[in-house]
């Protein structure tokens, strides 16, 4: 070791003895803070990172590398000194180190005084240090592969030119045979090998932040080959050429041979072999989710995950197909042997495109490609397909894809989050897919059905009820064996084995009243357990065989895992009556498509009618946007839906969007008979009036001006203090719902406020809440008056505040219609009650033609379990088709964290937090603080001035180290070193 670092200390002499060290390392900083601030133009991008310090490094270590190595060996030969490096009492192996040793540590050098980027980085935005760490890591490996590699060179030549130039030749070839641009001629096959000789397309994944042993591997193993054929060069020179020496020689290089055959052998074997990586980033971007795992890891089926990408498409798109590819290997992996995954061409092989096209309906997109001289049209496939048994899904291009426009003009074309949009499809086959007896065939424990039934007092017209579910039970039992077993309670029996007071202990069980006069009550409810969970089914309006069975299926469906949940949607479809300026009947502009098609990507929406009183137990989650001009029935139907721990989720606002036909633009009309009562009830208000905020987002209204003496109407896009956009400073993080947005819009909202005493005792969240300068406004204009009021368009009154928009509560609620007479029995008095539990009395509000079955539900759950679960939001419009598509148009795809908000409210609603998790780490981007063109001239400038300091201070340490210390003298440590066969 010692005769190395000797060799090492004298060869950073040699650097430093002259300005060639300082000269290297200059023109090295040089050109990375150029690339980092010009190339890449690291401002204009937006993002704290230090991608485009990495991107470059594999280019820019050629020529470094090159430089530094070029006179190690030739100079040495030229000027006659290698003949005395080779008489060392020191290997030739200990030359060649110490060599390497002193090039790595200049190179270590020049990298640490590319630390101040990161550290601009850090100041300006929340840098992630994880990927800078294995960057600087990487780079120092790919450093090692170049300095072998010049080493080598060096060592064949006499001449530094020679060295320089074949060197960067040599470099050049192993980065240039793995970019797309060389690939992209051969088919995915070659693509494929020709990447991983690559040393820039190795590098490509450790860019992202993503340490994979392979690479690694192959840094290193590039270094050795190099370093072997260093050592075999410099031992060629000593052997002779005679018939003694030939088996030495033999030896030698067969040994040499075999040690590189070995490396070879090695990255061959783990090429193939996918997840030996390290994710370094904070939010693991790029590791499959313990969900995503759970899921594959459960499989019954064989599972298809096949990508249908055209090798010539769009250039932006290009580089996105081997992270496709890379993330389907690991759900292959994930899936022990069920999960078959592959990237195809349709365009080659008509079968396949024949498939693609007919079976599973995908078409090619056409793309726009533009060149310097010509412009044309491309059609080519980037769609994956998702199939488990029967059942399929496809994700086209715009499911898969996230443009983002750069301040220069530019845009940023990227995955918005393909691990939740795989995982989401694959959950939804999966769970398609699987039925209720390979459900009850998987139960290591059996599923108990118990009837809780009061004989004794049970009305006349429910007698025959509970024979229906004995017969029900009994078919079910008898298709499942022992894995169903059902029993019959009766708490009121002289012989009963559980009493009325365990009931309600034990599952929160509270009999029912035979009539509103009577004092008698009676029980008839069905318990089931599974799998440690219990939950109640409570009897519905139609109790008949199909009825009793279909609820009994739900609940077992509800608490496993292997199928897709039901949200049941409401809207106001059809009852929001609007006249134009003549009187005469208009259609509304509302429509919920969009966010109805947000949340079947993960769920089984259905379209949920009230009329009959009554949510069907399929139901796991309801949810209503815009409620109005609703029936007595229809609220009964939701208070006793959250009655029996049902969680339901209400978009509320107390004002809608209509045509104006005064203005001939938007108004707003307040909204009648709606569930604002039964919210205060519950102790959530929602107040009538409207939140205007100065932090706002745009909206296109209609703006009036004079031109000429005439009054001229113009649409433009502006700050729209009715349009309230909420930061990440005004939500609850620590809620799910909320805890992965980076800002919502609440258009036209309402506060919604907690009443504290009625809250007592439950979780309660204020999920989002405006501004501190926000004001309230009673005024229906929404026009704004920008001459009167240039900033805002509408006056500041009242005091200004953050006022709540949006709140959560989970616990035990009373029901709405305690002590009051059923909207049944209200209906057959035939006039209002003076109890009426509506906003509007029943002859107020439309009453709707019954539906088939609208019976009266059997009794009246009084109280929740604290499993119910309530959202409230003070805005209907927010996720109404119409105003998302306003923000669509003008701010591109912001418009999706409103649908985002409502889709993370059903996932808490459900208690289906996993996909919530990983869709959590879809936009992980970390931006950078808004900075002004002076500020940014400012810290580039820093930049170069610290990288000319460093350089100072770097000469000048060493010049007064080198003052310090006494000439090394070799030459009383020369004595000859006979190798063997010499």
């Amino acid at each position: 070791m010692r005769q190395i670092l000797s060799l090492t200390r004298k060869e950073l002499d040699s650097y430093f003895g002259s300005p060639m060290a300082l000269i290297f390392l200059g023109a090295f900083l040089a050109a990375t803070l150029f690339a980092f601030f010009w190339v890449d133009t690291f401002f204009a991008r937006g993002i704290a990172d230090v991608r485009p310090l990495f991107r470059w490094m594999p280019l820019l270590l050629i020529f470094l590398l090159a430089a530094l190595t070029m006179r190690q060996w030739s100079e040495e030969q030229r000027s006659g000194t290698l003949e005395m490096l080779l008489t060392l009492p020191a290997t030739t192996g200990q030359l060649v180190l110490g060599k390497f040793l002193a090039v790595m540590l200049l190179v270590a050098l020049a990298l640490l005084l590319t630390l101040p980027l990161p550290i601009t980085v850090s100041q300006l935005g929340n840098l992630d240090w994880g990927p800078v760490l294995s960057g600087y890591l990487a780079a120092l490996l790919l450093a090692a592969a170049y300095a072998a590699i010049g080493l080598f060179v060096s060592s064949r030549t006499d001449n530094q030119i020679v060295a320089l130039l074949l060197t960067i030749l040599l470099g050049g070839v192993f980065y240039l045979i793995g970019t797309d641009g060389l690939a992209d001629f051969a088919n995915r096959d070659i693509a494929q090998i020709l990447r991983a000789f690559g040393t820039g397309s190795r590098f490509s994944s450790i860019e992202r932040g993503v340490l994979d042993l392979r690479d690694l591997l192959y840094y290193l193993s590039l270094t050795g080959i190099f370093l072997m054929l260093n050592v075999l060069s410099l031992q060629s020179l000593r052997w002779s050429q005679g018939e003694r020496s030939r088996p030495f020689r033999r030896r030698e290089s067969l040994v040499s041979g075999l040690v590189i055959a070995n490396l070879l052998l090695v990255n061959a074997w783990l090429y193939p072999i996918y997840g030996l990586r390290a994710d370094t980033t904070a939010a693991r971007e790029y590791t499959l989710s313990a969900t995503t795992k759970n899921l594959l890891a459960n499989l019954q089926e064989p599972l298809q995950l096949r990508a249908y990408i055209s090798k010539k498409t769009h250039p932006l798109l290009a580089p996105l197909a081997p992270q496709i590819e890379d993330m389907l290997q690991e759900y292959a992996l994930a899936g022990r042997g069920l999960v078959t995954a592959d990237v195809v061409d349709p365009t080659g092989d008509a079968d396949l495109e024949n498939e693609a096209n007919q079976t599973y309906g995908i078409q090619p997109t056409p793309f726009q490609v533009s060149g310097r001289y010509e412009a044309s049209v491309i059609n080519s496939y980037f769609d994956i397909l998702v199939r488990y048994g029967n059942q399929h899904v496809v994700l086209n291009f715009g499911d898969l894809i996230d443009v983002k426009p750069n301040r220069d003009g530019t845009i940023d074309v990227s995955l918005r989050n393909l691990e939740y949009d795989l995982t989401r499809s694959v959950k939804k086959v999966v769970y398609g897919f699987q039925s209720l007896d390979t459900l009850l065939a998987s139960l290591t424990t059996p599923i108990k059905l118990t009837l809780v039934v009061s004989q004794k007092t049970l009305p006349p017209d429910l007698a025959s009820v509970p024979d229906t579910i004995e017969k029900v039970a009994k078919a079910m039992q008898e298709k499942a064996g022992d894995k169903f077993v059902y029993t019959v309670v009766d708490p009121d029996a002289p012989d009963a084995t559980i009493s009325r007071q365990q009931l309600a202990d034990s599952y929160g069980l509270q009999p029912f009243a035979v009539s509103i006069f009577s004092p008698d009550t009676f029980y008839l409810d069905m318990v089931l357990e599974m799998e440690g969970k219990t939950q109640v089914i409570y009897p519905g309006a139609d109790m008949n065989e199909a009825t009793i069975r279909s609820d009994i299926e739900a609940v077992i469906k509800r608490n496993s895992s292997g199928f897709l949940r039901a949200i049941g949607l409401w809207t106001p479809q059809g009852r929001q009556n609007t006249t134009d300026m003549f009187g005469q009947p208009q259609q509304s502009i509302s429509g919920w498509q969009m966010l109805s098609q947000q949340l079947s990507n993960d769920y089984q929406v259905e379209s949920i009618d009230l009329t009959n009183g009554h949510v069907p137990d399929s139901i796991d989650a309801l949810v209503l946007v815009g409620p109005e001009q609703m029936s007595d029935k229809e609220i009964y139907a939701v208070d006793q839906y959250l009655m029996r721990g049902g969680s339901v989720m209400i978009a509320a606002g107390n004002y809608r969007v209509a045509p104006d036909p005064a203005s001939g633009g938007l108004g707003l009309t307040p909204v009648d008979g709606g569930l604002r009562e039964m919210l205060a009830s519950y102790g959530i208000d929602i107040q009538q009036s409207l939140v205007l905020d100065p932090q706002n987002a745009s909206f296109p209204v209609t703006v009036s001006r004079a031109v000429g003496g005439f009054s001229v109407r113009d649409i433009q896009a502006l700050n729209y203090p009715f349009f309230v956009d909420v930061r990440p400073d005004g939500m609850d993080h620590t809620h799910p719902a909320t805890a992965n947005l980076t800002a919502v819009t609440m258009a036209f909202a309402s506060p919604v406020v907690l009443d504290e005493a009625k809250n007592a005792g439950r979780s309660t969240s204020v999920l989002l809440h405006s501004s501190a300068d926000a004001w309230l406004r009673t005024d229906q204009n929404i026009q704004p008056d920008m001459q009167t009021y240039p900033d805002l368009g509408f006056p500041v009154e009242g005091e200004q505040k953050s006022y709540p928009l949006a709140v959560s509560v989970q616990g035990t609620f009373q029901s709405f219609f305690k002590g009051k007479p059923s909207p049944w029995q209200a209906a057959a008095d035939n006039s209002p009650t003076e109890n009426s539990p509506t906003e509007n009395s029943t002859l107020a509000a439309p009453t709707p033609t019954p539906a088939p079955g609208d019976t009266q539900p059997v009794g009246l759950v009084e109280e929740s379990p604290d499993s119910a679960r309530l959202i409230v939001f003070g805005s209907s419009e927010f996720v109404d088709d119409a105003i998302l598509q306003l923000s669509q148009a003008l701010s591109a795809d912001s418009y999706l964290n409103n649908l985002m908000l409502a889709q993370n409210g059903v996932d808490w609603a459900v208690e289906d937090l996993d996909l919530l998790s990983i869709r959590a780490r879809g936009d992980s981007t970390r931006l950078l603080k808004p900075l002004s063109q002076g500020e940014e001239s400012t810290w580039e400038i820093m930049n170069y001035l610290f990288a000319l300091l460093s350089l100072l201070v770097v000469a000048g340490v060493w010049r007064w180290r080198r003052s310090r210390e006494t000439p090394m003298v070799l030459a009383p440590t020369l004595t000859p070193h006979p190798e063997p066969g010499d």
